[in-house]
């Protein structure tokens, strides 16, 4: 995921384009999906992103693809994925804000998750945080992996995929931050965690 992306990826508007034709052709679970060929072919769009748009709602448990069998529809009526991937490829002012701000939440929780209940010895010595520029997507999914919250990984996962592609990161944090956010962790100290990541994300004192 790059956060150079000059526009949203070709992806998303497949995504939405896959949910209007599962709804115009009253697909439901268990049913199974057109091929790949075939969809690039309906929706007139390249293959690689139709393979990517697949990836996408296969992350978020829509669908699930079966080794030699093909691709299928999931139960998906227990949770709201739905809406909230609807919600996010609109990409007015305030849907914006709400990637960001969710963002930024589950962030927060993930990191008191690993607070309470993680190994996280391995995570503090990782040779990626030692260099002078820290992937930020790496260093925020491993904790999300950490917090062993399947559901908040998969919705962070998405959400840095619209955020990045949004241009959404207006702050450079630099090396020095997340030093002080990895000492915090160490010490296991939930307020100066807290301190440290909204130093990290520049955001302000609540």
């Amino acid at each position: 995921m790059k956060s150079s992306d000059a526009v949203p990826k070709v992806y998303l508007e497949i995504v939405k384009q896959l949910r209007t034709m599962i709804k115009e052709d009253h697909l439901k679970p268990g049913d199974k999906l057109p091929s790949e060929r075939e969809l690039s072919e309906r929706l007139n769009v390249g293959r690689s992103s139709v393979r990517e748009a697949l990836r996408a709602l296969e992350l978020l448990g829509l669908i699930e693809t079966k080794r030699g069998e093909g691709t299928f529809i999931r139960d998906f009526k227990g949770h709201q994925l739905i809406p909230l991937l609807g919600t996010f490829i609109l990409q007015d002012e305030a849907s914006k804000r709400d990637v960001k701000e969710t963002k930024h939440l589950i962030e927060r929780n993930c990191l008191s998750l690993i607070l309470k209940r993680a190994e996280i010895e391995a995570f503090l010595t990782d040779k990626r945080w030692t260099e002078d520029s820290i992937n930020d997507d790496e260093f925020f999914l491993t904790i999300a992996q950490l917090a062993d919250n399947h559901l908040l990984l998969r919705i962070w996962v998405v959400l840095a995929d619209y955020y990045n592609s949004l241009q959404l990161n207006e702050q450079h944090p630099v090396k020095e931050h997340y030093d002080k956010l990895l000492t915090a962790l160490a010490n296991r100290d939930e307020v100066k965690t807290a301190e440290a990541y909204r130093l990290l994300r520049g955001l302000s004192n609540e």
